[in-house]
């Protein structure tokens, strides 16, 4: 005989019949809130922590940067940041924690700076003030309303039709976007963190459900019993893993400069859209509450295109010019440089092909 504790919920058949399971929990919704705010100060540490032991690393030119300890400590503090944003999605709305991620950007600006020794800028001051206010809006205005993550909730919300409207949508989009960027070769920075945003939604919607089902385990109300847990753990893990396939393109193709806002302001737009279209946090919001909320996000995009946009790069060492003076019966004084993109950029051989190329003129 089954264990009554396990009894699965009777069927349900309008979210009006979940206010029950809806609670307004001071302590837990700060207690997200706490979370985010670690994790992404962890985030932001160990961002400064990997990007000093690249500088070292390359200053020393003796061992690759995999090598360091100081590296893989600064590995180990992501993953311990990230598992906290992913606790904190237990805890908190969906529509709060992805926001919160400006943290992370506002802290490393304040690490590099103390230091790295970084310059400071009139934009990086006038950012942080931004996304410090949004943050506080964000905060503020948010749903505080939090529910209880079980199976049963979330086997309803999959087949809501708002949700099953909204995956339809975002599966045409998703397979439009990818045909540009993959048949047509259209590499446009919008088409690809367009792609990541969409995964992004799915990441969110999935990582909420998984980490709140677990958090209710842990209360001793078992989820883990349930298909749906694994299904969103695989839909989870698939669209976390394709969504920094192309992240790391992203990165190859275009400046960090360029990455880091646009797919701030995608990422938070698309968890803010699937917290309101499958986890209806937005429901019995009032209006004003929803004005200040998205005014926040505002600010907080600001604060961050100001603080990552032109951010100073590492100085490269002196590149050798080659003296046209040098090069035997040339009486050229002028210095030419090389093609940057050439595999004999500064080097020996590429004297010779000089070399080579005066003969042929003088012959």
């Amino acid at each position: 005989m089954a264990d009554p504790k396990y009894k699965q919920l009777p069927p349900l058949t309008s979210a009006a019949e979940f206010s029950d399971i809806r609670e307004n929990p001071l302590r837990t919704y700060l207690l997200g809130i706490i979370i985010s705010i670690c994790g992404n100060f962890l985030i932001s540490i160990s961002l400064n922590i990997q990007k000093y032991a690249h500088v070292r690393q390359s200053q020393r030119g003796s061992k690759p940067y995999y090598t360091s300890v100081l590296w893989w400590c600064g590995v180990i503090l992501m993953g311990v940041g990230e598992l906290g944003n992913f606790a904190a999605y237990g805890f908190a709305p969906a529509s709060l924690i992805a926001p919160l991620g400006c943290v992370s950007v506002i802290a490393s600006g304040v690490i590099s700076v103390v230091f790295l020794k970084e310059t400071v800028r009139a934009s990086d001051i006038v950012g942080g003030t931004l996304a410090l206010t949004g943050t506080y809006l964000l905060v503020t205005f948010a749903p505080h309303t939090s529910t209880h993550i079980t199976a049963q909730l979330v086997q309803y919300y999959a087949i809501s039709w708002h949700f099953l409207a909204y995956l339809s949508i975002e599966v045409v989009v998703f397979c439009i976007l990818l045909y540009l960027y993959k048949r047509r070769n259209v590499k446009h920075i919008i088409i690809v963190m367009l792609l990541v945003a969409l995964l992004a939604s799915l990441t969110v919607i999935s990582v909420k459900a998984v980490s709140g089902m677990i958090t209710e385990s842990v209360k001793g109300h078992l989820q883990l019993i349930y298909p749906i847990f694994y299904a969103m753990l695989v839909v989870m893990v698939a669209s976390c893993a394709f969504q920094i396939k192309f992240l790391n393109q992203a990165m190859k193709m275009f400046d960090a400069t360029e990455v880091v806002p646009i797919n701030f302001v995608f990422f938070t737009a698309s968890a803010i859209l699937a917290g309101i279209v499958f986890y209806q946090e937005f429901e019995g919001l009032a209006l004003l509450n929803i004005f200040m909320f998205l005014f926040g996000c505002l600010l907080s995009f600001l604060g961050v295109f100001l603080i990552a946009r032109n951010r100073p790069k590492i100085k490269q060492q002196e590149r050798t010019f080659i003296a046209m003076d040098k090069i035997p019966r040339r009486r050229h004084t002028d210095k030419v440089q090389p093609e940057a993109k050439t595999s004999t950029y500064g080097s020996l051989a590429a004297k010779l092909m000089c070399n080579r190329a005066g003969q042929t003129d003088d012959s």
